[in-house]
């Protein structure tokens, strides 16, 4: 099962997220998710364990206490597809009409 863990202190790592749930059994895999241009945390992560392991682990740290926060775990939902806008428009002012003398930027 994947597990959904959110609200976790910036500082968590993976190493960290697999040792909470290591208690409740065997985890196959554990990721903070990090941004990608700055490569830190974005305060979730997922964990992968068995079902009969995962389902005592959601029941136990749901609304605990780890590292100075409330933590939030569920079990995880499949990723929604989205669709890819190839056609953004970039343009700082898009939208606005920057001609007009009562619509200053500064």
């Amino acid at each position: 099962m994947n597990i959904y863990v959110s609200n976790l202190s910036f500082s968590v790592g993976d190493s960290d997220l697999q040792g909470l749930f290591e208690n409740y059994g065997e985890v196959m895999s554990a990721k903070v998710i990090t941004d990608r241009y700055d490569g830190r945390s974005k305060g979730f992560g997922f964990v992968e364990m068995s079902d009969e392991n995962a389902e005592k682990a959601i029941q136990e740290l749901n609304q605990s206490e780890h590292d100075g926060k409330v933590i939030n775990v569920a079990e995880a939902r499949p990723r929604e597809e989205r669709p890819r806008n190839n056609n953004r428009n970039f343009r700082k002012d898009s939208g606005r009409d920057y001609n007009r003398s009562n619509n200053k930027r500064w």
